[in-house]
């Protein structure tokens, strides 16, 4: 392994001077920098991660806030937490793990103890009881969700209000006047997470435009639930042409709930879902959706954090449109 003395020798200087170099805590001439960069680099030398973190002041590690708790569709969440992980390495970072349930508690632990550098936050409440302390700290933090007021705080996530308007608009396009929306867990809801409450909010305002009827039902995310939901929407509304469907476990049970039920899709019952694209792409019939872009938003909110810890400025509010991919399964 290549020591920092090997380096200093290579490049006839001393060990200080190479540390100097690395910190950038003391001014070094032009002439002997670019010899200890060449010499690092011919040699293949690393900084130990101990020692470039007390030669920064940082500890070269993120934290992120996963959300594992009823109602929440773990593999988007891992699918986030792959690419945070990825974008933080590239970055020469290492990412800390903190659950749901620390809540508060975990990131004024983390905080207090000097951990991490910097706080990226996951399912996000319109009230969020964590917002008052992000506030306050003076670690650097990326949000992946809206709350109801974003004032002060780094804010990233797909436009799911503009995502639920799509969906309902691709449907009135196509002349269907009796649908529904297949929302979120029920306890999803009752936190007021924010993607579920803009879904509903999108769908909503664009039934009313569009002069069509139909309103926002969750449903647990099981085989049951969505068989027993389906008997529940036939019953109230027998004329029932189009769905939206935001509850990424249930989307081919329903559709199978719907076929059992005598309601084939596309001829009789057209579906748009909010889910990640392979998802739609492998139903059967193939989905019309609004992809999740989960890879772009762990990135992004990586991106964004580096930008933060760098002095840069960066916008408060970054909203990914919806990109929706027209399939079999409507008509």
């Amino acid at each position: 392994m290549v020591k920092i003395t090997d380096v200093a020798r290579h490049a006839g200087v001393s060990p200080s001077t190479v540390s100097y170099v690395l910190s950038g805590k003391r001014s070094i001439s032009a002439r002997t920098r670019e010899r200890v960069l060449a010499s690092i680099s011919e040699l293949g030398y690393r900084p130990h991660a101990g020692a470039r973190a007390l030669a920064s002041s940082r500890s070269n590690v993120l934290a992120l806030m996963i959300p594992l708790r009823s109602g929440i569709h773990v593999p988007v969440v891992m699918r986030i937490a792959t690419a945070v992980v990825t974008a933080a390495r590239r970055h020469d970072h290492d990412v800390l793990l903190l659950t749901q349930e620390e809540g508060v508690d975990g990131l004024r632990r983390v905080a207090d103890s000097a951990l991490v550098d910097a706080l990226i936050v996951m399912d996000v409440q319109m009230r969020d009881p964590r917002l008052p302390l992000l506030r306050e700290l003076d670690l650097p933090s990326v949000l992946i969700g809206f709350p109801a007021e974003p004032a002060g705080l780094t804010c990233i996530d797909l436009d799911f209000r503009a995502a639920g308007e799509a969906c309902a608009a691709r449907l009135a396009a196509l002349g269907h006047r009796s649908v529904a929306l297949v929302g979120s867990p029920p306890e999803v809801y009752a936190r007021q997470t924010g993607y579920a409450q803009r879904v509903a909010e999108g769908f909503t305002a664009a039934v009313r435009a569009h002069g069509m009827t139909g309103e926002p039902h969750p449903c647990e995310s099981s085989p049951e639930a969505a068989r027993a939901l389906v008997d529940r929407l036939l019953a109230g509304q027998p004329d029932l042409t189009g769905v939206v469907v935001h509850n990424e476990p249930i989307v081919e049970p329903l559709v199978r709930a719907f076929r059992a039920a005598g309601r084939r899709v596309p001829e009789d019952l057209a579906v748009v879902a909010i889910c990640p694209e392979e998802q739609a792409e492998h139903a059967d019939p193939p989905l019309s959706s609004v992809a999740i872009p989960a890879e772009e938003l762990g990135r992004r909110s990586v991106e964004l954090l580096m930008s933060k810890l760098g002095g840069e400025p960066v916008p408060p509010a970054t909203l990914l449109p919806p990109r929706l991919t027209v399939r079999a399964s409507d008509r």
